[in-house]
């Protein structure tokens, strides 16, 4: 426990000029911040367990909930556990390279005891081999681009150092199309040559002790039906928004600003109803039938 709590310090003691918007760099041409992209070839060559368990999403697709929800199952509901440390130090983020003295998610991870709970938001391509090379389970969610283009653009906002840049179609329209395509659809066709359980936001919402069950099986864990009831209480958004092991209210104001912006926003379905305007809405589902054309992958944008 003590490297956990030597990670958590030294993002909490780093000077303040230490967190800064990143300039992206393309790697095997796919946009990431230049820190990630200078230590690429360590991300590149991570050495992946047996035991591993990976856990992908297209940024604010369902992370911190899915790890949660794993942490719980994998611990046999003990709140204790789940209570021990933040989400990110109980699942490090493979790819995420801070600038010294904050050690790289690769160097935790190496230091980490198996079996590892790990956070990623690379798309499937970039995923390091031994992962696939170890036959390593990954539990994939994925959301719907309507939502992820909203909440995007809120937790961006939370890292500014400047004045608004702009709506959140500006943001999705620069950022967001591309890389959230071929982010949901690759993974989706890799689903069936690896153990990836594939799952939706959606579902998630609309059922969630369904899709616990769902995750439980696929982990091989068999829990009595109050521990699933307790699973579910305590990774509700309103329980994991009040939660300082889950809010990210223990980051500096530096790297999240909560006064602009809570990490845990609303994860509602739908709520881009409350942003998008009938022509917004119109113009983005004419490109997203465009894009997904020749998919058998769907999204559902309300439930």
């Amino acid at each position: 426990m003590s490297q956990d709590k030597d990670y958590n310090q030294a993002i909490l003691e780093a000077p303040e000029d230490l967190f800064y918007r990143f300039p992206l760099s393309l790697v095997h041409g796919v946009p990431l911040m230049k820190p990630i992209a200078n230590n690429w070839e360590k991300i590149e060559n991570f050495l992946a367990r047996p035991d591993d368990l990976l856990i992908a999403t297209y940024p604010k697709a369902g992370t911190t909930w899915m790890q949660e929800i794993v942490d719980f199952i994998i611990h046999d509901g003990d709140l204790d556990q789940a209570n021990c440390a933040p989400t990110y130090v109980r699942s490090p983020f493979l790819e995420i390279s801070s600038p010294p003295p904050i050690p790289s998610g690769v160097d935790v991870l190496e230091t980490t005891p198996s079996p590892r709970m790990i956070k990623t938001h690379l798309q499937y391509k970039l995923v390091p081999k031994s992962f696939w090379e170890k036959n390593c389970k990954v539990i994939y969610v994925a959301r719907n681009p309507k939502d992820i283009a909203v909440s995007y653009y809120f937790f961006d906002l939370m890292k500014q150092t400047q004045p608004d840049p702009g709506t959140w179609e500006e943001m999705w329209t620069i950022l967001g199309w591309g890389s959230w395509f071929d982010h949901v659809i690759n993974w989706w066709e890799a689903k069936d040559k690896h153990q990836i359980l594939y799952m939706f936001y959606e579902d998630m919402k609309e059922d969630p002790k369904r899709e616990i069950y769902k995750v439980m099986k696929y982990l091989g864990k068999k829990l009595p039906g109050e521990v699933v009831e307790k699973i579910c209480q305590h990774t509700t958004f309103k329980a994991m928004k009040e939660n300082p092991m889950t809010n990210y209210s223990s980051m500096p104001s530096a790297v999240m600003d909560h006064s602009i912006s809570p990490f845990i926003r609303k994860g509602e379905v739908a709520d881009w109803k409350n942003h998008f305007t009938e022509k917004q809405s119109k113009r983005f589902d004419a490109e997203y039938e465009k894009r997904m054309e020749g998919t058998d992958l769907k999204f559902r944008c309300t439930i």
